[in-house]
């Protein structure tokens, strides 16, 4: 912990800083384990975006979605302090997990909204995810998400204009593709494996939302490709809430968004599996 951080920390705790243990807090950012001389135990996350952001999707979710996620003690344009929240994010997750999750997520996503979007612009990792209201869905998806994140792709060097026509031509055709009429749900966004705490029986916390209101499909897409959720999940999923029909049809198109976004972080490595996506689409 650098000295800036420890400053605004005691600052908010009116205590000095005892010990910091570096945590696995994901791909961006750092988190750390802070003990307070007071006794206190909390979670400090710093990092390259705007921490008041994640502070607000944490209190959303929590108080509109009612999502088991950290309390948010304190945010500024530094430092992010949350509730510790005991958990292993590396430990596998088991098929008792599996089922916590899908009941979890089945009951954020009962919350819904008027529109497409949210109340403010979010994150996704490191980058930014627009969110206007929008009544169509398609037009939502397709503008401020898929050809978002493939224009910014494309601008970054990472993804060349050929494939960049191809997301277009895609885009063109989402309200086939596209084909039922899901209502605006709440989405965390990122559930993966390492954004997932649990005591092996069932999920204590998750972490680092990317949130929206959008397709529940979405959602249930990434688990799947992030293969966070299996057998247990899906079966437990649809027990709770149902799945529409043609979702494996659609799931390929919801998986191009993350693909997108690894792309941009990671590198040329999704390249492949975009174009392979694309291909199964037929464009």
């Amino acid at each position: 912990m650098n000295a800036t951080t420890r400053e605004r920390v005691e600052g908010w705790a009116g205590c000095a800083v005892a010990s910091a243990t570096l945590l696995d807090g994901g791909e961006v950012g750092t988190v750390c384990r802070v003990d307070l001389a007071d006794g206190r135990r909390v979670a400090v996350k710093t990092g390259p975006t705007d921490p008041t952001v994640e502070a607000r999707m944490l209190r959303h979710l929590a108080e509109e979605g009612g999502l088991r996620v950290p309390d948010v003690y304190h945010a500024d344009d530094e430092v992010l302090v949350l509730e510790y929240v005991a958990g292993d994010g590396a430990a596998a997750v088991t098929p008792a997990v599996e089922r916590d999750l899908a009941e979890r997520l089945a009951s954020l996503h009962a919350t819904t909204a008027d529109a497409f979007g949210f109340p403010f612009d979010t994150l996704t990792g490191p980058y930014d995810q627009p969110n206007p209201w929008t009544d169509s869905w398609p037009a939502f998806f397709g503008e401020h998400r898929l050809a978002h994140a493939a224009t910014q792709a494309h601008e970054e060097g990472v993804l060349p204009a050929a494939d960049l026509k191809r997301v277009d031509a895609l885009v063109d055709d989402l309200p086939d593709l596209l084909d039922h009429d899901p209502a605006p749900a709440l989405i965390h966004g990122d559930v993966w494996a390492g954004n997932v705490l649990h005591d092996g029986e069932r999920v204590t916390a998750l972490l680092d939302p990317a949130c929206y209101y959008g397709d529940p499909e979405v959602e249930l897409a990434y688990v799947e490709w992030t293969e966070t959720g299996e057998a247990a999940f899906r079966e437990r999923y649809r027990e709770v809430a149902g799945v529409a029909d043609g979702y494996t049809r659609r799931a390929p198109v919801y998986r191009l968004y993350p693909l997108l976004t690894h792309l941009r972080y990671f590198g040329e490595e999704y390249l492949g599996e975009i174009r392979a996506t694309l291909d199964e689409l037929g464009y």
